[in-house]
């Protein structure tokens, strides 16, 4: 799809060549329009009739854009063997249609209705969690995580708790393992 800005971008471009008018078209015997007369006056009808045909805000939004840069780029070659409205008119109904035999192509998937939606935890919830994990721990266990976690090299948790440095080090391995296993078993942590 074209971004909305194009036809902005394009009247900017109007403006600086208008002198040339090179964006003028005869709508009828009397009458010549420019492209910017063209797209303030169509834009709203055409933006309707493409709501109409898709019912999607921005890809109505867009396939305006694409109608208009379609005007704009075959302004000079309308004939004016009928209305500019019927003109531009055709030429969104064509991209309309078009945008709807592409989606018809497109297979689109639905999410599975039976998803429970996963809230993102904050870090406070995260962190009860984890202490109510700790709670459930032995006493020993509950002391060796805890200065674990606040930082406390091994050795001073070793001569804390009265525990080799190496039972230590095992220790804190196998209680790491066991908050995981709680983790898996309340799905936390993925």
């Amino acid at each position: 799809m074209v971004p909305v800005i194009w036809c902005r971008l394009i009247l900017i471009f109007y403006k600086k060549i208008n002198r040339c008018n090179i964006s003028t078209v005869r709508v009828s015997n009397l009458a010549i329009m420019n492209f910017e007369e063209i797209y303030t006056q169509y834009s709203p009808g055409i933006f309707r009739v493409c709501m109409a045909y898709i019912n999607d805000y921005e890809q109505a939004r867009d396939l305006t854009q694409e109608t208009f840069i379609a005007v704009w780029q075959n302004l000079s070659s309308f004939k004016n063997q009928a209305k500019i409205s019927t003109w531009i008119f055709r030429i969104a109904t064509n991209n309309c249609l078009r945008a709807i035999e592409k989606s018809k192509r497109t297979k689109i998937t639905g999410l599975p209705v039976d998803l429970p939606l996963k809230q993102e935890e904050t870090k406070e919830e995260k962190l009860d969690f984890l202490y109510d994990c700790i709670a459930e721990l032995e006493e020993t266990e509950r002391i060796i995580i805890s200065l674990e976690l606040e930082g406390l090299p091994q050795a001073e948790i070793a001569s804390v708790t009265g525990l080799s440095h190496a039972n230590t080090r095992v220790k804190i391995y196998r209680i790491k393992e066991k908050l995981s296993q709680k983790f898996k078993q309340h799905a936390r942590f993925e």
